[in-house]
């Protein structure tokens, strides 16, 4: 991996921390090919349990495209008459959504500071979401006269609703981490000394959890924000019937009658 972004797993958890701390860790070709190949890496991996994504540095977690670097890209395809600058959603942007939202496994983001445009969506597409109370959202993308990616179009609307998603789209602005968590856009607020700590902390524990179970949770939320009641029981059934069928189902069980704590083995 290049060292614009840290990859590390360690008892079932991997972490991915984006490095370019001097950049307010701002994304260029090199930090999102390898973000890019370490969540895939990190979705792919039956040994990872729990995936915890973060940002070196205090200012910021992610403030989305680098637009120094951009900017060149641009000024290259009008001489050549490419479309390399913003195949870039294709090529990264998507992929990494895919892999985060996908993922069979929980995904836990600790938002350290600012995230905006794809920083943004990259944090809304993780199931869980720590914020530290100085962190800020903005979603960027009109102000630099683009439309949404990053799978915010689809992810923002679920946690605020369309129309307020609409709003934060079209007048960009900073979202403070009480307004954030007051919106649903964190799951937790944390003061910024503690959030690598409680981030990690909370990482571990489902990392030790029941896996199946957790990817089955995943998959029955997704799918039952798209799909009618009947449908939506019917996913519930098949994915009931895989979770039962666990190994940690039945530790979880017989723990219970035991009165142990299960000790889960993510199969």
């Amino acid at each position: 991996m290049a060292d614009t972004v840290l990859y590390e797993v360690s008892d079932g958890l991997a972490t991915i921390t984006l490095n370019r701390p001097e950049a307010m860790n701002a994304l260029n070709v090199a930090a999102k090919v390898a973000l890019r190949d370490a969540v895939l890496a990190a979705a792919d991996d039956d040994g990872v349990r729990a995936v915890l994504l973060t940002a070196a540095g205090d200012r910021a977690f992610c403030v989305g495209q680098d637009l120094k670097e951009h900017i060149g890209l641009l000024a290259a395809d009008r001489e050549d008459g490419g479309r390399r600058t913003m195949s870039t959603v294709r090529e990264h942007y998507n992929p990494i959504v895919k892999a985060l939202a996908g993922a069979a496994k929980p995904v836990v983001a600790a938002v350290n500071g600012v995230a905006a445009g794809a920083g943004f969506g990259f944090a809304l597409a993780a199931d869980y979401r720590i914020v530290a109370d100085t962190a800020a959202f903005n979603t960027s993308f009109a102000g630099v006269a683009l439309t949404a990616d990053s799978g915010i179009s689809w992810t923002l609307p679920r946690v605020v609703g369309p129309g307020r998603a609409t709003d934060l789209l079209l007048f960009p602005r900073s979202i403070t981490a009480q307004e954030a968590y007051d919106l649903g856009i964190a799951n937790r607020l944390v003061p910024a000394a503690d959030l690598r700590a409680e981030a990690r902390k909370t990482a571990r524990a489902l990392a030790a959890g029941p896996t199946v179970a957790y990817a089955a949770l995943k998959e029955s939320v997704a799918y039952g924000l798209t799909h009618s009641l009947e449908e939506a029981l019917e996913k519930e059934d098949e994915l009931q019937t895989r979770a039962g069928a666990s190994e940690d189902h039945t530790i979880a069980v017989q723990a219970f009658v035991n009165k142990e704590k299960p000790k889960y083995q993510g199969r």
